[in-house]
C-alpha cells in the first residue's frame, strides 16, 4: 500500500449484466466514463477480473490519461456476489493494479451513492435483487442469495420463471397466453423440448433479457405474466418493509427494474421511493476515499 497523496479516485460497479466504471480527480470531479461485460464473481472469476480491468482502462482512455496511471488510482469497488464469503475473499486475494482498492457489494456502494454517503435504505432489482439499510454507522443487507435460489422480483427470477411458465403451457399445463409465444420467438424456440435445451443453464443475464416482455405482457393483462410480476412485487414489498424496521430516513429503489417494478408495488413502499442522489459508481468513488472501511453486518 503506498501512501502518497491520492491524485485520483475509481468507483467501480459490478454485476450480473455489466460492469461501470468512474474516474474522478482528487476533488471527485469527473474524468471519464468506462463499461464492460459482468462483473459478479458467482458467474466466474476469470470474467469479473477481466470486465473489471476492462472498464477501468476504458474510464482512464476516456479521460485522456496514459494507461500507466492505473498505480495511482485509489479504487473503491462493489461487485455483486461478494457478499457470499468465498467469493469476497476471492477478491481480497486479487493482485490489482491499483494503488489501493477497498472492496465491498454493489449494494453497500449503491447504498452510498443513493443518499450521497449519509443513512438511508436501498434496494436494487436489476439482474438480480437485495436490498440494505445503513443507520447510525450499522449495515444491514437482505437478499442477494443468487438467482437459483433466491433473488425474487429480479430480472434473472422473472426471466427463468417466464421459461418455466412457457414450458408448462407447452405441455397443456397452464394456459398458453401471448406470453408464451413471446417466449418462443425472442429464443427462436418452436416447441417445449427446443426451449429446455437452449434456456437451460444459461447465465443470470441471459434470462433477465426475458423480464421487459414480463412486464410488458402484465401491462395487457396477460394471466401467466401478471402472475409472475405480483409474486416479484410481493418480494420487493416485504423486502422494503424488512428495510422500513431500521427507521432509515431515505428510501431508493435502483437497477434497471426499478423504474418497471415500482408501479407494481404497494402505495406504502411507493410513497416512501425518494430518487437516487448519485450513481452506484459515484457511491464506489466515496468508498474509495475511506481509510480502513469495515465489511457489512450480514
Amino acid at each position: 500500500m503506498t501512501t502518497q497523496q491520492p491524485l485520483y479516485y475509481m468507483g467501480i460497479d459490478g454485476g450480473g449484466s455489466k460492469c461501470r466504471a468512474l474516474l474522478t480527480d482528487a476533488e471527485g470531479k469527473e474524468l471519464g466514463t468506462g463499461q464492460s461485460g459482468p462483473a459478479n464473481p458467482n458467474q466466474g472469476l476469470d470474467q469479473s477480473l477481466n470486465s473489471i480491468l476492462d472498464c477501468a482502462t476504458q474510464a482512464i482512455d476516456n479521460a485522456g490519461l496514459p494507461a500507466s496511471t492505473i498505480d495511482k488510482v485509489y479504487a473503491g469497488m462493489g461487485l455483486a456476489g461478494l457478499n457470499l464469503p468465498k467469493y469476497y475473499q476471492w477478491m481480497a486475494n486479487w493482485d490489482h493494479p491499483f494503488a489501493r482498492l477497498n472492496i465491498s457489494t454493489d449494494l453497500h456502494i449503491a447504498c452510498l451513492g443513493a443518499h450521497g454517503g449519509g443513512d438511508g435504505a436501498v434496494i436494487i432489482t436489476g439482474t438480480g435483487s437485495c436490498g440494505m439499510v445503513n443507520v447510525k454507522g450499522q449495515r444491514r443487507q437482505f437478499g442477494g442469495h443468487g438467482f437459483t435460489v433466491g433473488d425474487q422480483g429480479s430480472g434473472a427470477w422473472l426471466g427463468i420463471n417466464a421459461i418455466r411458465q412457457s414450458l408448462q403451457a407447452l405441455d397443456g399445463l397452464l394456459p398458453k397466453t401471448d406470453l408464451v409465444e413471446r417466449v418462443l420467438d425472442l429464443t427462436q424456440c418452436q416447441t417445449a423440448r427446443e426451449l429446455a435445451q437452449t434456456m437451460a443453464g444459461q447465465s443470470p443475464a441471459k434470462y433477465a433479457k426475458l423480464a421487459p416482455v414480463v412486464f410488458e405482457q402484465a401491462n395487457v393483462k396477460d394471466e401467466l405474466a401478471t402472475e409472475l410480476v405480483i409474486k416479484g412485487a410481493d418480494y420487493i414489498n416485504r423486502l422494503a418493509r424488512r428495510l422500513f424496521g431500521y427507521n432509515p430516513p431515505r428510501f431508493s429503489m435502483i437497477g434497471g427494474l426499478a423504474p418497471i417494478i415500482a408501479p407494481w408495488l404497494d402505495e406504502d413502499v411507493k410513497e416512501r421511493l425518494q430518487p437516487s442522489l448519485h450513481s452506484p459508481e459515484m457511491g464506489a468513488v466515496l468508498f474509495a476515499q475511506q481509510d480502513n472501511p469495515k465489511r457489512d453486518t450480514l
